[in-house]
């Protein structure tokens, strides 16, 4: 028998709970004895007593929602033909080339120093912030001051939390505007602290590296992290090539790389038509949908972009959308769906569409969140499709057809 549950208390449920377990969960920690540690590290760090005391202090109040994205899988794996869609839409390339005009002398003196091109840089700081209008809003020292003391990695999370406490003893960024991701990551180019202190670069003269409200020093930065990753100024990421008909797939992979005689031999081509070269730098061949999707020579530079995201969908992302603001187009090979993803755009119009039928899922921001998957996968049922929740091409045509015929 399913129970009665009013809305009010499925709403106070969650919150109940979270409440109930908080406390001894708190309590298994042990946080004020890990924070004395923390404050001890510290200070063989240089870190100032009043920095430490105020925010690693025996009475920290630890942020226990973190633990659940360090320990709990993404509930939903996203299609590489999803995550592209969103990523590098027609919306973000129009954005991308205002940011290229905006900041043109900085991009121009950033490259002269660091060899890293402009369209680059611009990429990474669309996909990681879109353009810095979304930098996350966790404080920092409350998310890592708990990841350091509970859960897996600590020890890497205590490196992370120090860091970030030299950050704030040093006065390049308050602890006040120190916010971003549950992990760490933070400012318009997304640094986690120990890479900050790593590579961070005050590009505008202040006497500070402030890569949350400094444009010009978020951008260098990220020109700096690519340089000293092993940029080649003036060679391209790579770039998509047709397969012939029996190609043996096993021969991909983003380590493999072969000169590029071996690719022109098992009869690779330019999807752009041009000829292959084959005096070329090495390259390997990324497949990242199988045989059947998409393929690309990719070399050196694009391995630097991976490195700046550990995952080979994030780091075509990025070279994608690179391309695009130089004037590229889009990918010659379709993705291997019948069911293709959806920009921004599109996801807002999906989501205006499922608040006229009734689903009560917020504004329209186009970010696919539980509310708007769980409508979508109800609208899916009732039209027989598999209810995954995706927001894919299919379902917004569905739902475009039904409003148009009412």
């Amino acid at each position: 028998m399913k129970p009665i549950a009013t809305p009010k208390f499925r709403r106070l449920l969650p919150v109940a709970l979270a409440l109930t377990l908080a406390a001894p969960l708190a309590a298994a920690y042990d946080f004020p004895g890990c924070m004395s540690g923390l404050r001890a590290q510290a200070a063989k760090r240089g870190i100032s007593a009043a920095t430490a005391g105020k925010y690693a202090a025996a009475t920290f109040t630890p942020d226990l929602s973190v633990l659940e994205f360090l320990d709990t899988q993404p509930e939903f794996t996203t299609p590489i033909w999803d995550y592209l869609a969103g990523l590098v839409d027609d919306e973000r390339v129009a954005d991308g080339h205002a940011m290229l005009e905006q900041w043109r002398d900085v991009l121009q003196k950033a490259e002269a120093r660091f060899g890293v091109d402009p369209a680059t840089v611009v990429a990474v700081w669309g996909v990681e912030s879109n353009f810095g209008r979304s930098l996350g809003k966790r404080p920092l020292l409350s998310s890592l001051g708990t990841l350091a003391c509970a859960g897996r990695r600590q020890e890497y999370f205590r490196t992370e939390f120090l860091d970030a406490l030299k950050i704030v003893d040093e006065g390049h960024i308050s602890a006040e505007r120190l916010n971003g991701s549950w992990a760490g990551a933070f400012g318009q180019t997304q640094f986690m602290p120990s890479t900050f202190l790593r590579l961070a670069v005050d590009f505008d003269g202040d006497g500070k590296r402030d890569l949350v409200d400094s444009a010009p020093d978020a951008l260098a930065s990220t020109a700096n992290f690519l340089s000293k990753g092993g940029w080649r100024s003036g060679e391209t990421w790579g770039f998509e090539v047709t397969l012939p008909a029996g190609f043996d797939a096993s021969v991909a992979g983003r380590r493999n790389k072969q000169p590029m005689s071996v690719w022109i031999t098992r009869g690779l081509k330019r999807a752009d038509g041009q000829p292959l070269a084959a005096d070329g730098p090495q390259r390997a061949l990324l497949l990242p949908a199988g045989p059947q999707g998409p393929a690309f020579l990719v070399g050196k530079n694009f391995d630097v972009i991976y490195g700046y995201n550990a995952a080979e969908s994030y780091a075509l992302a990025i070279a994608h959308l690179s391309e695009r603001l130089r004037g590229g187009e889009g990918f010659k090979t379709p993705w291997p769906t019948d069911d293709p993803g959806t920009s921004r755009a599109e996801r807002r119009e999906l989501q205006r569409l499922l608040l006229a039928r009734g689903h009560d899922i917020g504004e329209p921001d186009g970010m696919i969140g539980t509310k708007t998957r769980r409508a979508i996968a109800q609208e899916q049922e009732v039209r027989g499709r598999k209810p995954d929740g995706r927001a894919g091409k299919w379902i917004l045509d569905a739902l475009r057809a039904q409003a148009g015929g009412q």
